[in-house]
């Protein structure tokens, strides 16, 4: 394998000596984040370094995917099946598992710059090891600590015509910039290697994710190792999440841009936008009933209500399941161009899809023509399916097949000619969704890989800093860029918001980190910059911490991710609140009106003690109605109880571990405290299931006989948690 680039190898033990020939035994490893993971060299390196203490490995990533394990022994019952069936056939990655198990050996170090969420809240080392960074600045940290070694998993190209060539798929978003530095790092005299791990599970992307296959220097090909893709499973939606998805979906504007991200609040927008479209009735019934237009008058200019005639562009770091849902219900439909010129013409209505002489006239009026045609004119009309593919340019005339036409558009029969033999019918080469990385459930990668070439086409995974952000990039300049996102709606979810406008997403106040800047503040700074754009962050307005609700919507909070002067709209489960431009005081209210009831009076005396609200103010009637009760009557307005179900999109879950999911959480809840655990334990010890009607529930959880005091005990608590579903506990909270 010594010597050039592109060697390939069945061999993943000889990828791995080759790596070390290449580059010696200080390594520091570059790999993607989230499913692009290549596991088997990934853990064959990993591997060896346990066993070469020589070896120095420092790993540099973000979002090592783990299948979960569970706790407690009860959610080890309930998760191994679970964990079995979905992850059964996929290899764990080694280094991941042992992070999480605090086992790494000295000589190696794991830095990630955006984790899972709440994975690692009580990991010091990986607390320690973080790195905070925005997504497009992750190439540049990457160079700065001195990586030497990028390894990807790629989709292979002889199944899709492509010899030769491979797609980074799932991850081009930081590979496609990070090669070419690594290669002048190369030719400065610093050893790298480059390293890409075929799967042919991996759903195959052209446009900018299709590269030379020897753009890497080793490529480890053994089809027979081949494994499934990590999937995420469906998350519940529940009626919280609902809400706040079918507010967002207020201010979508049809022809607009979107973004979202990943999650239950992701996919209930997703829902939303989709009943807005497709059972509009419905939507309009909830719409009224929430009175959206009257008490939230932002959704009149910057949203819509209608079905989406011209469609939505997706333009996100994270290509999520739902984009693939909107494209599927034709929602997804505004397809955006590569060039600038071509792009205007097209929003300002000048340019239609279809094909004309109309269409020649307005490129030649904008000067993006000439005529007579010259060569470079005919190579890209062709290019954009305004001429037929076959039309080419030779002595000075268009010819097509065994006939010549003049290329003058001032010339009557020329045109005539022109539109007769030469223009295309429609418009060709329009990309629906841009896309940096993705990652989901099974059933999302099985839409890709089974994908025609014409839907195929319509997504282009690239680079995330062509999307995240509006500078020049060699996929587009910011022409382009701001010609493409028009009516640009960025939504993404934060843990809590502070009232004078500060959202919090990735930390706590103590400094722990929950997950990771990521690419949110690239989209909120960039839809202050981009005209008509609106930066949307959601949150649920409540949480439960040791068996207490607490307000998300806070005073303040001792950490911060998108500062004040950012601040745009935020949306809870009550409403939207339009901060953009508002005064402090304007901005203290709004906030309070998206809050939980239970949580108004205190938060108000707060900003008025603070002197940022007149203290005569008083919440008014209609924003006290804030409750939970009001949320099951919202999305009962349609009258149809299914028009909201807490799955979607599907569900990895079986009806079984539905209900032992619900039992489990309930039980997770109710121990949350040590008074509550006493009491949990003593009902639970006088718990039976005497008329066996919990038996395949029991069975599922192999507590159907138990053995030994500690599988009786949890026999109880199952059977416990199961009753309670049937009689929930009063809260206290049910007047409130």
């Amino acid at each position: 394998m010594a010597g050039d680039r592109g060697q390939l190898s069945n061999d993943v033990n000889a990828c791995v000596d080759e790596v070390i020939r290449r580059v010696g035994k200080e390594i520091t490893l570059g790999l993607p984040l989230g499913l692009g993971k290549p596991v088997r060299f990934v853990n064959a390196l990993y591997e060896r370094a346990k066993d070469d203490p020589e070896i120095s490995l420092h790993i540099v990533t973000a979002l090592s995917l783990l299948a979960p394990k569970g706790g407690s022994s009860l959610e080890k019952r309930f998760m191994g099946p679970f964990v079995e069936r979905l992850y059964g056939r996929i290899p764990e990655l080694a280094y991941a598992r042992d992070v999480s198990a605090n086992r790494l050996p000295e000589n190696v170090q794991v830095s990630e710059f955006f984790f899972k969420a709440g994975s690692y809240l009580n990991n010091r080392s990986q607390q320690r090891h973080y790195v905070c960074t925005n997504y497009t600045h992750a190439v540049r940290d990457l160079m700065a600590v001195g990586v030497n070694v990028v390894a990807q998993m790629v989709s292979p190209g002889e199944a899709h015509g492509q010899p030769g060539q491979v797609s980074l798929s799932c991850n081009p978003d930081l590979t496609l910039d990070l090669i070419p530095l690594l290669r002048e790092r190369e030719a400065a005299g610093t050893p790298v290697a480059l390293v890409a791990e075929m799967n042919q599970n991996l759903p195959w992307f052209g446009h900018h994710a299709a590269i030379e296959a020897d753009r890497f220097d080793v490529l480890l090909d053994q089809p027979s190792g081949d494994y499934p893709l990590f999937s995420a499973p469906q998350m519940s939606v529940s009626p919280e999440d609902h809400l706040i998805g079918f507010y967002a979906s207020t201010l979508l504007k049809d022809g607009g841009t979107l973004q979202v991200g990943i999650g239950s609040l992701g996919a209930a927008l997703v829902h939303s936008a989709i009943l807005r479209h497709s059972h509009n009735k419905a939507w309009r019934q909830v719409f009224d009933h929430l009175q959206v237009d009257q008490h939230f008058p932002v959704v009149r200019e910057d949203g819509g209500t209608g079905p989406f005639e011209e469609g939505l562009y997706g333009c996100s770091e994270m290509m999520v399941d739902g984009f693939l849902y909107l494209m599927q219900e034709g929602i997804l439909a505004r397809e955006v161009y590569d060039h600038a010129g071509l792009q205007t013409l097209i929003n300002r209505g000048d340019i239609p899809s279809e094909v004309s002489l109309a269409t020649l006239d307005v490129l030649r009026r904008e000067k993006l023509i000439d005529s007579p045609l010259r060569a470079k004119d005919v190579h890209w009309l062709v290019q954009h399916g305004i001429f037929k593919e076959a039309v080419e340019f030779k002595g000075g005339r268009l010819r097509i097949g065994d006939q010549s036409v003049e290329g003058d558009l001032d010339n009557p029969e020329a045109r005539q000619a022109i539109e007769t033999l030469i223009l295309g019918e429609r418009l060709t080469g329009g990309i629906a969704m841009h896309g940096g990385f993705y990652v989901g459930p099974e059933q999302f990668y099985q839409y890709l890989r089974e994908m025609t070439d014409e839907q195929r086409a319509k997504i282009c995974m690239t680079s995330v800093n062509f999307i995240n952000h509006l500078y020049d990039h060699r996929f587009g300049d910011q022409k382009l860029k701001a010609a493409q996102r028009v009516h640009g709606r960025f939504i993404n979810s934060a843990m809590m918001y502070t009232l004078n406008g500060a959202g919090v997403s990735d930390g706590l106040e103590d400094g722990r980190v929950v997950s990771g800047v990521g690419g949110q503040y690239n989209f909120v700074a960039m839809a202050h910059e981009l005209p008509g754009a609106r930066s949307i962050l959601s949150l649920r307005s409540t949480r439960s911490s040791q068996g207490k609700v607490l307000s998300n919507i806070v005073f303040n909070y001792g950490h911060c991710t998108i500062p004040r002067h950012l601040r745009d709209i935020v949306i809870t489960e009550y409403g939207i609140a339009d901060l953009r431009g508002q005064s402090d005081e304007q901005v203290f209210l709004r906030l309070i009106r998206i809050a939980d009831s239970r949580f108004q009076q205190e938060l108000l005396k707060k900003a008025q003690k603070a002197g940022k609200v007149d203290p005569a103010f008083r919440l008014p009637a209609d924003w006290c109605n804030n409750t939970p009760q009001a949320i099951r009557r919202a999305v009962a307005a349609a009258g149809d109880a299914s028009l909201f179900p807490p799955f979607p999109f599907g569900r990895d879950f079986t009806d079984e571990e539905l209900t032992l999911g619900k039992a489990l959480k309930g039980l997770k809840a109710a121990t949350a405290t040590r008074r509550g655990k006493l009491s949990t334990l003593l009902q639970a010890l006088r718990a039976r299931d005497d008329e066996g009607r919990y038996g395949s529930l029991l069975e599922r959880m192999g507590l159907r006989n138990p053995s030994g005091l500690r599988d009786k005990l949890d026999q109880r608590l199952v059977i416990h948690g199961l009753q309670q579903l049937e009689t929930p506990p009063d809260t206290g909270n049910s007047k409130t």
